[in-house]
């Protein structure tokens, strides 16, 4: 399965700290969202499928430098893999370490189906503050939004506005950038103006509260595809809607 056929999670959490199970969540988070899967294995330093027996305890154990080694579910036509890693403080808003949880799924109808339960399963495990689930290709358009090039600033494609680098974002709730499904904690709504009962009812209409006070919100129905007009006018017209989004907001 190449990654273009594949959808991208991710997170932005607090830091780890000793024996925290926040990785737990993130993995018994993924297998209660999507039916059947059953993140199991590891991969050797040989590029080979380990099995894991222990998964929890052999998990908690490895939980290093703010992160925790990728697991998978040992299907190399199916992959379904997920990796947590910790990111320094002078690299993040605010001067505020981060722990990031990063998941790759194949693009589906029962991942499309499960991607929101998934996104907030995993973002309310962890306490997280933002994070997003977008198709590779749209996520890779938007990545582009913080690249910076060789002249300097970034160069976003399709017209996309340009966004801060993440050490340039003053506060860790504010989100980087915008995804197919967003999760918003009830820290980061507010720091965006989420909602606004008159100017957000279109996406008010694709989002649901969490159980902590924050939101899942889908920007279409379908999964995002930039190649899609009426897909590209939606995310332009959220990022003018919050300017907060990637630092662009007047100090």
């Amino acid at each position: 399965m190449t990654s273009q056929n594949r959808i991208v999670l991710t997170v932005y959490a607090p830091a780890l700290i000793g024996d925290d199970e926040r990785p737990l969540a993130v993995v018994h988070g993924m297998e209660k969202a999507l039916p059947g899967l059953r993140l199991e294995w590891r991969v050797t330093g040989s590029r080979r499928l380990a099995a894991l027996p222990q998964r929890d305890a052999w998990l908690v154990e490895k939980i290093k430098d703010g992160g925790f080694p990728l697991v998978c579910n040992g299907d190399e036509s199916y992959p379904v893999t997920v990796m947590g890693r910790g990111s320094s403080g002078l690299f993040s808003p605010g001067g505020q370490a981060l722990f990031e949880v990063h998941a790759k799924l194949p693009l589906d109808a029962a991942v499309v189906a499960a991607a929101a339960a998934m996104l907030e399963r995993v973002a309310e495990g962890t306490r997280a503050f933002w994070g997003r689930a977008t198709p590779h290709d749209a996520a890779v358009d938007i990545a582009y939004q913080t690249a910076p090039t060789l002249e300097g600033p970034p160069s976003p494609r399709r017209g996309l506005p340009a966004l801060k680098l993440f050490e340039h974002i003053r506060a860790p709730e504010i989100p980087y950038y915008l995804g197919w499904l967003n999760y918003w904690s009830a820290a980061a709504a507010q720091a965006i103006g989420f909602p606004d009962p008159t100017r957000d009812a279109e996406l008010l209409s694709r989002a649901r509260r969490t159980a902590s006070g924050g939101w899942v919100v889908q920007l279409t129905d379908a999964p995002l595809d930039l190649d899609d007009p009426t897909h590209l006018d939606t995310l332009k017209r959220t990022y003018e809607r919050f300017p907060e989004i990637g630092g662009r907001a007047a100090p």
